[in-house]
């Protein structure tokens, strides 16, 4: 079921993990390592659900792994609000909190369109 055109979620994914990375050495550097991990996990494991969407034995498994990602994604945006809120951890970058919704957003309509489309 692959198909190697350009693909805006799985490269929009791929980008937001680098950054994940990124931040995750950042609050490593503060010490706040299991918060560093669980950002790490959810945030990498988001382009990676989708990439695995792309080779799905069926519909109903794409939407599967797309739902997976939506969790992810949503987990990932709530590490972000509690960074952004708290007093002792570092605010994260503006640009991830804008593309973490804006993942969210995409994830959610192809989560509908292919529910709609498998019907």
């Amino acid at each position: 079921m692959r198909d190697d055109r350009k693909n805006i979620i799985v490269d929009k994914t791929f980008e937001f993990a680098l950054k994940v990375i990124k931040f995750s050495e950042e609050l490593r550097e503060n010490k706040k390592f299991e918060l560093a991990s669980q950002f790490f996990k959810c945030g990498t494991s988001i382009g990676a659900n989708v990439r695995e969407a792309q080779n799905a034995e069926s519909p109903a498994d794409f939407i599967h792994k797309f739902k997976i990602a939506a969790k992810e994604a949503d987990e990932c945006a709530y590490w972000l609000e509690l960074c952004q809120k708290s007093e002792l951890l570092p605010d994260p970058p503006e640009a991830l909190k804008v593309e973490i919704d804006s993942i969210i957003r995409i994830i959610s309509k192809i989560i509908s369109s292919s529910k709609r489309i498998g019907k």
